[in-house]
């Protein structure tokens, strides 16, 4: 298992946020917004994971916090799916955890930014068949969806926020745009917000996603 990080609330715990960082960064990222989230959401946990540190194929094959490798950017990412696949059980195991310390499966989000982002949708809409809260996608896109691909009834009822920068020249708009609608015609509860940034987080979008997450664990 990664090393996590782990936020208690100051209320007993009866919901969880796994969130996962971004490429070449680490676990301290989201400290932050976590922090900033539990003073409204009093009685939510928040588990920040670590990706493994190994090379990334396009920084030159030099080692950083990653949860899968990067091949190539174009046209589409070239990915290794091994990789993903791993960090999708490092995810699926961290959902099993919170599940067998109390809390309902109904009451776990999962979120990521960027790579991170990634591997929650994937993890939630490929490889995971149970019940979850959510999905809080940041600035990212969805490597494994395709026009094959379908969704399991448990599937189509995880509500997900889809959330992008304007002017990303990381991950494209147009990337997570794609994403987004391929969970809303495949009959999934999903909410577009775009805002007037680049590849990053402004503090009125954290302020959108305590809103969001307050209305579904009020």
């Amino acid at each position: 298992m990664t090393q996590t990080l782990i936020l208690q609330p100051n209320k007993p715990a009866d919901a969880c946020v796994i969130w996962l960082h971004g490429l070449g960064a680490d676990r301290y990222d989201f400290l932050p917004v976590a922090e900033a989230l539990q003073e409204t959401l009093l009685s939510t946990r928040f588990v920040l994971p670590q990706a493994p540190t190994r090379p990334v194929t396009i920084n030159g094959g030099y080692e950083m916090p990653s949860w899968y490798d990067i091949k190539a950017m174009s046209p589409a990412r070239s990915i290794s799916l091994e990789e993903l696949d791993g960090s999708a059980k490092v995810l699926t195991d961290l959902i099993d955890a919170q599940k067998s310390s109390g809390i309902d499966a109904s009451r776990i989000f999962i979120a990521g930014f960027s790579q991170g982002g990634a591997v929650v949708l994937h993890t939630a809409f490929v490889k995971w068949q149970g019940t979850l809260g959510g999905v809080i996608a940041l600035s990212t896109y969805a490597p494994t969806f395709s026009d094959e691909l379908e969704l399991s009834a448990s599937q189509q009822r995880i509500p997900t926020l889809c959330l992008h920068g304007q002017y990303d020249d990381v991950v494209q708009n147009a990337m997570g745009r794609s994403a987004y609608e391929h969970l809303k015609t495949r009959g999934v509860t999903v909410t577009w917000q775009e805002y007037p940034m680049g590849h990053e987080v402004l503090p009125e979008e954290i302020r959108d996603i305590g809103a969001w997450l307050t209305a579904r664990l009020s």
